[in-house]
C-alpha cells in the first residue's frame, strides 16, 4: 500500500478545482467556436436567395463565375467576414470599458465614442460632400479617436477614475449627439444619407473595407487581450490595483487606445451597433467569472455569434427585403438586458 503525506493529499485537492475550472472554460471555449463557425456558414448559406451547403463550398474552393459563385464570393463572403470582425471589435471594446469603469452597464457609447463617428460622419457628408461608405471610415474612425482623447482629458487624463470617465463621456456623447441632430434638421441631404450608416448595417460590406478596418481591429485586439492581467488589478479598485504593482495610468490609458481602435473600426464600418459590446460581457462573465483573461477571449468569439446571427433573422423575417442587424440587435438585446440585470447572480458579478 503506497502511502500519501497529508501535505501533498491537500496540495492535490487544493490544485484540482482550478483545473477542473480551467478545463470548463476550455471546453467551453472550443464550444463556442464551433457554435461561430456554424453562424459564418449559415451566414453565408442564408439569404435572399438560399444556397446550399455544397453550392457554398463550391463557391469559396471552386470558384467559376457563376451567378450563385459570384454572390457567394462578392456578396455574402465579405459580409461574413466584417461581421465577424466588427463582432470581436464590439466584444472586446465592451469588456474592456466595463473592465476600466468597473460599471457593469458600460458599453462604447457611455464613452460618447458612437457619438463622436456619427458627427464626423455627419460633418463629412454636410460640409465636405463624402458620399461613399469607404470615406465614411476614415470620419468615423478619426471622430472615435478625438472623442477618446477628449474624454481621457475631461476625466483628468492622468488623474482619471472610472467615474470621472462615465461622466465625461456622457456629457461629450450629449453635446454631440446635439450637433448630429442640427446638422441632419438644416441638411435634409445629409439626413437621408446618415439614416442608412447610423441605423447599423452589415448590408453595404465589401473587401475593400474589410482591408481598411482590419488592420485596425488586430492592433486593438491584440492590446485588449495583453491588458487582461492589468484590467483585473483594476476590477480590485485603485488602491489594491496600486498596491499589487499595476500602473493604473498606462492601463487605463492603453485601455482607451484599445477601445478606440476597436470601437472605432467597428463603428466606421457598419455604423453604431447598440448590445453587442453590453450583453455579451454579461453572459460571458456568468460562464468564466470575473477574470479578464477568459472574459476577452469567449467576448472575443460570442459576440460575433450573436452580431452574425441577428444579421441572419435579419434577412429571414422580412425576405426577400432585410432588416438592418442594427435594429434586430436591438430588438433581442433590449429583453435580454431586462433578463440578465433581475437575475441575482448577475446583480453581483
Amino acid at each position: 500500500m503506497t502511502l500519501v503525506s497529508p501535505a501533498k493529499a491537500g496540495t492535490e485537492t487544493a490544485s484540482a478545482p482550478p483545473r477542473r475550472r480551467t478545463a470548463r472554460r476550455a471546453t467551453g471555449l472550443v464550444v463556442s467556436l464551433g457554435v461561430l463557425l456554424a453562424i459564418a456558414a449559415a451566414s453565408i448559406a442564408i439569404g435572399a436567395k438560399p444556397i446550399p451547403l455544397d453550392q457554398v463550398w463550391h463557391g469559396l474552393f471552386h470558384y467559376s463565375g457563376s451567378d450563385t459563385d459570384v454572390v457567394i464570393r462578392d456578396v455574402r463572403l465579405p459580409r461574413t467576414i466584417l461581421g465577424l470582425l466588427v463582432g470581436v471589435g464590439l466584444g472586446l471594446a465592451g469588456a474592456v470599458i466595463q473592465a476600466l469603469t468597473r460599471n457593469p452597464l458600460a458599453d462604447p457609447g457611455l464613452l460618447g465614442l458612437n457619438a463622436g463617428a456619427s458627427a464626423a460622419v455627419v460633418s463629412a457628408i454636410s460640409f465636405l460632400g463624402v458620399t461613399s461608405l469607404t470615406g465614411y471610415v476614415w470620419f468615423a474612425f478619426l471622430g472615435t479617436a478625438v472623442v477618446s482623447v477628449l474624454v481621457y482629458a475631461l476625466g483628468g487624463s492622468r488623474s482619471a477614475t472610472p467615474v470621472r470617465l462615465a461622466l465625461a463621456g456622457m456629457a461629450v456623447y450629449a453635446a454631440l449627439y446635439g450637433y448630429v441632430n442640427a446638422v441632419e434638421l438644416l441638411d435634409t441631404a445629409a439626413l437621408d444619407k446618415m439614416r442608412f450608416w447610423t441605423v447599423g448595417s452589415l448590408a453595404s460590406a465589401n473587401m475593400t473595407v474589410v482591408r481598411q478596418v482590419s488592420p485596425f481591429l488586430l492592433v486593438g485586439v491584440v492590446l485588449a487581450v495583453l491588458l487582461g492581467r492589468s484590467l483585473n488589478a483594476v476590477a480590485l479598485g485603485d488602491d489594491t490595483a496600486r498596491a499589487l504593482g499595476s500602473n493604473l495610468n498606462r492601463t487605463r490609458a492603453l485601455s482607451m487606445i484599445a477601445v478606440t481602435l476597436l470601437c472605432g473600426a467597428a463603428t466606421a464600418a457598419c455604423g453604431p451597433i447598440a448590445f453587442v459590446g453590453l450583453i455579451v460581457p454579461h453572459l460571458v462573465r456568468a460562464l468564466t467569472g470575473p477574470d479578464m483573461r477568459w472574459i476577452l477571449p469567449y467576448a472575443a468569439v460570442l459576440s460575433p455569434v450573436l452580431l452574425l446571427g441577428a444579421d441572419v433573422i435579419g434577412r429571414l423575417v422580412t425576405r426577400p427585403a432585410e432588416l438592418q442587424v442594427g435594429v434586430v440587435t436591438t430588438f433581442l438585446g433590449g429583453p435580454l438586458f431586462i433578463y440578465l440585470v433581475r437575475r441575482r447572480r448577475m446583480a453581483q458579478l
